[in-house]
């Protein structure tokens, strides 16, 4: 298996997923954007985005589908809960929130108030999904209240990929909207080897925000 991987992009999702699991891999890392900075990089991915997993003739290119399809195929259970599970139906629905309520508008965030030229830049824009996300957040806070991770108390792909939209908002300085539970659930993801593997595979590489 391939990943493509910029630092601190989503792509730390999967990354992280491989470390927890196990598996062995082959890590690219990219200068970003890798759609203008990585030469040959559309003919992998034509959309430009991170990341990318290539697995035998399989291309992957969402960062959540990419968690859900490693942990899945590869060590079923581990770090998934079963359909039989009572709480699977929560489970899918952290893994879809982490990036349709969690990291979109951090995109937006971001674009429009770092990645944009000055001209473009929109201050209101960042005000309103700021506040936006800081709203949405508070469900992990009621959550992680009173156990230590998303689903049935067991680490899972649910816990890496809301945990790196957490990751992502204290790099951006958005974590002083975090509730005091939030703030060691996310201090607590940290702490393990795996997303210390993960962050440690990508230190070679300039910060992108």
């Amino acid at each position: 298996m391939k990943l493509y991987h910029c630092k601190d992009a989503r792509s730390l999702r999967p990354l992280w997923a491989l470390e927890e699991l196990g598996l062995p891999y082959e890590l690219i890392n990219m200068p970003f954007p890798p759609r203008v900075k990585e030469k040959g990089y559309l003919d992998i991915n034509p959309l430009g985005t991170v990341p990318t997993l290539l697995d035998g003739d399989l291309t992957l290119t969402e960062s959540t589908a990419i968690c859900q399809y490693l942990a899945e195929k590869y060590q079923p259970n581990a770090l998934t809960l079963s359909v039989q599970h009572a709480e699977y139906g929560d489970y899918l629905n952290w893994l879809h929130r982490s990036d349709t309520t969690f990291t979109f508008p951090q995109a937006l965030i971001l674009r429009y108030e770092r990645f944009e030229p000055d001209q473009r830049k929109q201050p209101q824009v960042v005000q309103d999904y700021s506040q936006w996300l800081m709203s949405r957040l508070r469900c992990i806070e009621v959550v992680v209240s009173n156990k230590e991770y998303l689903c049935s108390n067991k680490f899972t792909i649910a816990d890496i990929c809301v945990g790196y939209a957490l990751y992502l908002a204290d790099k951006i300085n958005l974590s002083h909207g975090f509730g005091i539970n939030t703030k060691t659930y996310l201090q607590r993801l940290m702490k393990r080897e795996g997303f210390k593997k993960a962050l440690k595979r990508q230190n070679a590489l300039k910060d992108i925000f």
